[in-house]
């Protein structure tokens, strides 16, 4: 059995140690919105916030996001927020954007402080996640390199790959999401999981999607994934479960595992 490594942040843990932890996505489409959520998400007690900001009706407008965020940030009391805008490539919402203005959102929120966290995929140009990573060290925030395939699940070694690839680009956090068409392909990817957290030195995060994923959302911190997404309000890819019944799942899988 191999443990997962805990996503640290300004030098301590997330949730204490706790594996996996539990985000929270965040999924609003205005300023009020999102903040609506967080206060409908805060007394179910996510370890972890992520504002999937591609969702936000006004992602043009960096004041407003920053704004949004700082008053985010504020209303989480303590509880960290990931920042991410996920491409419709792999599976977010499409948005009015270049990717230059996007990675230009992304460098003004790392500056702002407003974040703990950011979420940025691996499928992106190497200068543009290299321009992230420096800002997201500059600024004290971590970063997320990300790989989410909606259709398929790749190959164990593909999937190593991944998880390879964000430890190589500096990313502090590896993410990898993929969707099975069969049993054996949420097996193929906490196989992936078990192997890269064995070998790699960064914590890892991992999931299948969809209903026969849905296990892996229960039982990848046994395999060494670090975090997982539940329903808070709404929901933000295909297979989360309410964060009350996962909590609850959690805590058998810690004790009669150990993981805990």
């Amino acid at each position: 059995m191999t443990r997962a490594k805990p996503i640290m942040l300004h030098g301590k843990p997330v949730a204490g140690g706790a594996m996996p932890v539990i985000c929270t996505p965040l999924v609003g489409r205005t300023r009020e919105d999102v903040l609506g959520e967080i206060a409908a998400v805060l007394p179910k007690k996510p370890d972890v916030v992520e504002w999937r900001v591609d969702f936000f009706r006004d992602i043009d407008d960096t004041a407003l996001v920053i704004d949004t965020a700082r008053a985010l940030k504020s209303a989480a009391g303590g509880v960290p927020v990931l920042f991410t805008r996920r491409s419709a490539s792999e599976g977010g919402e499409q948005v009015a954007l270049s990717d230059t203005r996007i990675v230009e959102l992304y460098e003004a929120v790392c500056a702002a402080r407003c974040v703990d966290l950011i979420d940025y995929e691996l499928s992106n140009p190497g200068d543009a996640f290299k321009r992230l990573r420096d800002a997201s060290r500059a600024h004290a925030i971590a970063m997320v390199g990300s790989y989410h395939n909606f259709q398929s699940t790749p190959p164990r070694e593909a999937l190593v790959a991944k998880f390879r690839d964000a430890q190589a680009s500096g990313a502090h956090v590896g993410k990898v999401a993929v969707m099975p068409k069969s049993a054996s392909d949420v097996l193929t990817l906490l196989a992936a999981t078990f192997e890269a957290s064995a070998s790699l030195d960064i914590p890892l995060i991992s999931m299948s999607m969809g209903a026969y994923g849905s296990v892996s959302r229960m039982v990848g911190g046994v395999f060494g994934s670090a975090l997982t997404f539940a329903v808070g309000k709404s929901s933000s890819a295909p297979g989360q479960m309410p964060i009350e019944e996962l909590r609850a799942v959690l805590a058998t899988v810690r004790r009669s595992t150990g993981t805990g």
